[in-house]
């Protein structure tokens, strides 16, 4: 089927968006219902999109971009006689013919949720899922993020290559890798009640790096350990200064399911614990439930040194993988971090509330506290405090910061609240 030409005379009621400049844009609108497509095509034209292209089903819009090339968007519906989108999205997401998608469906909340963590495995960029029916003000600014992505003031291009080991060997010899702290809060309070520790790469010429390109190149070098002891020192150092302020604050780190395997992490650890003169209680360690499913007799050894040592167990990105009630109970743990994709999705999905109220009941069942992550706004941390919710962690609250800013921020707060009283 042959691409619509551009209507430069759209007719909108005044509830509808005016017509926009023209957008450079490509569209293709795959909908197997007559009217609802035609409904699509003009309103996209409306909207200054420079050609709509249309289909009835998955196959006839394979042949089309075959016959056409590739398209900015397609705004795709699911369910369609013949070939159907999610076939259709599975044949693109290889093929690099559609660069975003848009879903436009009548299925249920949780069956079009699925549908997103699909295209995102496809490889495929979700602009969004705007239902049934279709409203132009929502695809306007759709269409308005994307084509402002991509004429946007070019960023400086962060490179996506994984460093050397030799550089990532020098950084940590030279000290540039540092820990960094975001707080965990109390919901009702306000007042911290312990920090993530986090790795983050000072690099004396490039900056801040992420720890995407360096951390699989420490675990493929077996460096995690020297990076986890050099991360602890740093970060007992910061708890006593933290301790003299008035502050007693847990530490938490991360731990991958490997290092369970190193014989010498509990004494090592012990020795670092008693170099600080500080007890186990002080620290806790995260560790991601999917690495946990199978873990061999040696990790559970070192899980139950850990807790003998007092320190605490956390299950990080709780739900995020297949979780495993069995191994739940059978493993020392004694907190829960939920996923944060639970908490973005939390004001229009009802089954991510059903499951924070499950874990919040499961953690209490268990004996175990529950903490959850990624807390941006103070309505969602308010509907948390309905919802039972004691701990969380997020942006709203505070951000990963170096040790002095950490120390800094404490202190500003503490002055704030002197003041207060």
């Amino acid at each position: 089927m042959l691409p619509r030409e551009l209507n430069t005379h759209p007719h909108f009621t005044h509830n509808e968006t005016p017509l926009m400049p023209n957008l450079p844009l490509r569209i293709l609108v795959l909908e197997d219902h007559a009217f609802q497509r035609s409904v699509a095509v003009n309103m996209l034209q409306g909207l200054g999109c420079e050609q709509v292209l249309e289909a009835s089903d998955g196959a006839q819009a394979l042949a089309l971009l075959d016959q056409v090339g590739s398209v900015d968007v397609a705004l795709c519906d699911l369910q369609m006689e013949g070939m159907d989108g999610l076939e259709f999205l599975q044949r693109v997401g290889a093929s690099g013919q559609v660069r975003s998608v848009i879903i436009s469906s009548s299925l249920s909340a949780d069956l079009r949720r699925a549908v997103h963590q699909m295209v995102a495995l496809l490889g495929l960029n979700l602009l969004g899922d705007v239902g049934k029916p279709l409203h132009a003000q929502v695809l306007a600014e759709l269409l308005d993020t994307f084509v402002n992505r991509q004429i946007s003031p070019s960023q400086p291009q962060r490179t996506t290559t994984l460093a050397s080991e030799r550089e990532v060997r020098h950084a940590l010899a030279e000290g540039q890798l540092q820990a960094w702290y975001q707080p965990k809060f109390n919901l009702q309070s306000g007042e911290v009640c312990g920090l993530e520790v986090l790795c983050r790469w000072l690099h004396p010429t490039r900056g801040l790096i992420s720890p995407a390109l360096f951390v699989p190149v420490l675990e493929r070098c077996a460096l995690l350990d020297e990076m986890l002891f050099a991360q602890i020192g740093q970060a007992l150092r910061v708890q006593r200064s933290a301790r003299a302020q008035g502050f007693v604050l847990n530490m938490a780190f991360n731990l991958q399911t490997v290092q369970l395997a190193n014989a010498q992490l509990t004494s090592t650890l012990k020795s670092l614990l008693a170099e600080h003169k500080t007890c186990g209680s002080s620290l806790t360690f995260e560790l991601t439930e999917s690495g946990l499913l199978e873990a061999p007799a040696t990790s559970l050894e070192s899980l139950v040194r850990l807790r003998i040592m007092g320190c605490r167990l956390s299950i990080d990105d709780f739900g995020a993988g297949f979780s495993s009630l069995q191994r739940l109970c059978q493993l020392p743990f004694n907190e829960i971090k939920l996923d944060a994709d639970f908490i973005r999705n939390l004001a229009h999905e009802p089954r991510c509330r059903a499951a924070i109220s499950s874990t919040l009941a499961l953690g209490e069942t268990l004996g175990m506290s529950v903490v959850i992550e990624g807390i941006e706004t103070d309505a969602q941390r308010r509907e948390l405090l309905a919802l039972g919710c004691t701990q969380g962690q997020g942006y709203w609250y505070a951000r990963p910061m170096a040790g002095a800013d950490l120390l800094n921020w404490l202190q500003q707060r503490n002055h704030r609240r002197d003041s207060d009283e």
